[in-house]
């Protein structure tokens, strides 16, 4: 199972990112769990500089926009 966080201050644009998330995790049959992290010391601790940002098992991935659908696509898939 993948951990994903999806990291901001709670904004739209983070609620989409992780509702998107989710959602295509489902489409695909990929067990996943979605954390939205709004807490600014997990921001500092990923050196995350502009949200939304997304944490796949501890590795960020992305930040700064709401990822496309082929990119979350192949961050759930990814072995």
């Amino acid at each position: 199972m993948k951990e994903i966080k999806v990291l901001g201050s709670g904004c739209s644009k983070c609620t989409k990112t992780a509702e998107a998330i989710q959602k295509i995790a489902e489409e695909l049959g990929v067990e996943a769990t979605v954390i939205k992290e709004t807490n600014p010391q997990a921001m500092l601790t990923y050196k995350v500089m502009s949200t939304p940002a997304v944490v796949i098992d501890e590795k960020l991935v992305h930040g700064g926009s709401i990822p496309h659908r082929n990119q979350i696509e192949k961050w759930l898939t990814a072995g």
